[in-house]
């Protein structure tokens, strides 16, 4: 349907051009509009409010304007169209042909985990900088966010044709660490760094500021270390590389729970040596300021304050850090767009960041190319008493919520006849698919720029919007087609080309199989996995319902038996390469 959909698009485009041609229209620009799914299936499969959006500029009614743009349609005779009616709004409403419905999904059984087949962007490169957490802290629920929304971008990316780029930008450097060692040789009690857990770290961290509310000198004590810490004190340097080292160990063991893999895993530290050739640039080109001692950059054009690139007693800032990552990744990958999966908080401080690459021209410069930076700002995840602090001590361990998580699932699986008499490996290892599956979903079918209330009941919940009822799903029509021997079957081939005896329901099912490629489209565009959420979800619904109402094994009308093993095997599939995207576990039985 995608294809039907540009083509409709570029067709109402050169009907506007004709009746401006012709003097039925006055001279303007066509304003940018979309053809999109009306809500309700009586209005058709695509509607558009080009009228209504010309109305003002053309000094013409919408109904009007509809209907003279559908008479120019109309004699362009589109193949793929029954009839285009206009609502009383002025909206356009077209109905397919129940052929194109056909054909797209004997598409799906023909190209299977590559539907649908996108190659439009096979030369195009996407770095992501997600996860990204700070070394010395556990890994805890707050970065989760960025991690799963990060990954499925990635992922949706890559099926969609791009070169995917996962940056996992450590936070390895800056005043904190000077903090934290400063706690460490004050209240550590230990001789050997090497003795400590990434939880006594995080104590000590939080020791820290609460003793800095009481004595603010203590501040400038953290600052010192840090100091000592960019001077390349051996001593000082030889406890950061062991917080490093035991950080790693810990963020690997959650990646590995989680399954993801990220490319590349660069801490900040590494941009250091970059960072003098980047003063001197912002100094030649007449970017760089002086203020209080400190390096600064100003923004005239824009309303932002000033950005620090240097402080006062000459330690680098993780904004001077982040410029030389930008410079490395533009020399490196040459990338078309650069996506940063941040928190919302740090919107102001992503606008100041692109504002000085874009003074510098650097991706022209480098990339040979205008690369594209956004940033995928996520909400928080917030405990029952607020916002989840490191400093305060509210952090929530993410390595105890999936264990709890998995713990759950088992719950549901000792109630499930499948595994009645499966061993306690078995069990484990797809109880842990559920948890994390059910995690990853949970956040996922939200809008990233919500705020999420962590809720594990919710997360588990076999009869809701969640990922063991995806999970259940799949493994219903798995469990039909492996009934069926579909695999065994080369081709199904529908030999009516007209199927009126499809029910309305199955008709409207067969419709919404075939949204899936401009909904990964629109998932694209908008950096939002939470759209492929919503459909697979109102698609499972739909399946659903259709299996207990239908018969399909059973059904006597060899045709229409095809047919709904066709739906069913298309359902199954749209919901695998969904699964994929998300990085959601696909069981075999539930």
């Amino acid at each position: 349907m995608e294809v039907q959909r540009q083509i409709l698009k570029e067709k109402i485009k050169e009907s506007i051009l004709e009746l401006q041609k012709e003097k039925i229209l006055s001279d303007f620009f066509i304003p940018n509009f979309d053809i999109n799914f009306p809500v309700f299936f009586q209005y058709g499969d695509f509607t558009s409010n080009i009228a209504i959006l010309l109305s003002k500029v053309a000094q013409k009614p919408p109904i009007g304007l509809a209907n003279l743009i559908l008479e120019k349609l109309n004699n362009k005779k589109i193949n793929f169209l029954e009839k285009i009616e206009i609502s009383p709004q002025g909206f356009l409403n077209f109905f397919l042909k129940k052929e194109v419905f056909l054909e797209e999904i004997n598409n799906i059984f023909k190209e299977k985990e590559r539907y649908p087949r996108i190659i439009l962007n096979k030369k195009k490169t996407i770095v992501i900088d997600y996860s990204s957490p700070n070394i010395a802290k556990s890994f805890g629920i707050g970065h989760l966010r960025s991690t799963i929304i990060g990954h499925a971008i990635y992922n949706l990316f890559k099926f969609l044709g791009y070169k995917s780029i996962g940056d996992n930008h450590l936070g390895d450097w800056g005043t904190q660490f000077g903090n934290l060692i400063f706690a460490i040789l004050k209240w550590g009690g230990k001789k050997n760094i090497k003795e400590y857990t990434i939880y006594e770290l995080e104590k000590l961290y939080v020791k820290f500021h609460k003793e800095a509310q009481k004595n603010p000198k203590i501040k400038e004590e953290g600052r010192k270390y840090f100091f000592k810490l960019e001077k390349r004190d051996e001593k000082i340097k030889q406890i950061w590389r062991e917080i490093v080292k035991l950080s790693l160990k810990e963020f690997n063991k959650i990646y590995k729970i989680l399954d993801i893999k990220i490319d590349f895993t660069i801490g900040e530290s590494f941009y250091l040596k970059f960072t003098k050739e980047i003063i001197k640039e912002l100094q030649e080109k007449g970017i760089l300021s002086k203020s209080e001692g400190a390096l600064i950059i100003k923004f005239k054009e824009k309303e932002f304050p000033p950005a620090i690139l240097v402080k006062s007693d000459g330690t680098s800032t993780y904004f001077l850090r982040d410029l030389a990552a930008i410079k490395y990744r533009l020399k490196k990958w040459k990338p078309d767009i650069i996506l940063y999966e941040v928190g919302a908080e740090q919107s102001l401080y992503m606008k100041q960041l692109f504002e000085a690459v874009k003074m510098l021209k650097w991706d022209k410069i480098y990339a040979k190319k205008e690369t594209y930076f956004f940033h995928l700002s996520h909400g928080l995840y917030l405990s029952k008493g607020g916002k989840i602090s490191t400093r305060q001590g509210t952090t929530i361990h993410l390595e105890k919520i999936l264990n709890k998580a998995i713990q759950e699932a088992k719950k549901i699986l000792s109630k499930s006849k499948a595994y009645k008499n499966a061993s306690e490996k078995i069990k484990e290892k797809v109880a842990k698919k559920i948890a994390i599956s059910a995690i990853k979903y949970n956040d996922l079918r939200e809008n990233p720029q919500n705020n999420i209330i962590f809720d594990l009941k919710k997360c588990l919940n076999l009869k809701g919007n969640s990922g063991p009822y995806l999970q259940y799903t799949l493994v219903r029509a798995n469990s039909v087609l492996k009934k069926a021997k579909i695999n065994r079957i080369n081709k199904i081939k529908i030999l009516s080309k007209n199927p009126n005896f499809l029910s309305e329901e199955e008709f409207y099912l067969l419709k919404e199989i075939c949204k899936f490629r401009t909904i990964l489209l629109k998932s694209q565009e908008k950096f939002s996995p939470n759209i492929i959420c919503n459909y697979i979800f109102n698609l499972s619904q739909k399946f659903n319902l259709f299996y207990e109402r239908y018969p399909i094994l059973n059904e006597k009308n060899d045709d229409l038996r095809k047919l709904r093993l066709l739906i069913t095997f298309s359902i199954a599939q749209i919901l695998k390469n969904s699964f994929k995207i998300l990085g959601l576990s696909v069981l075999e039985k539930m």
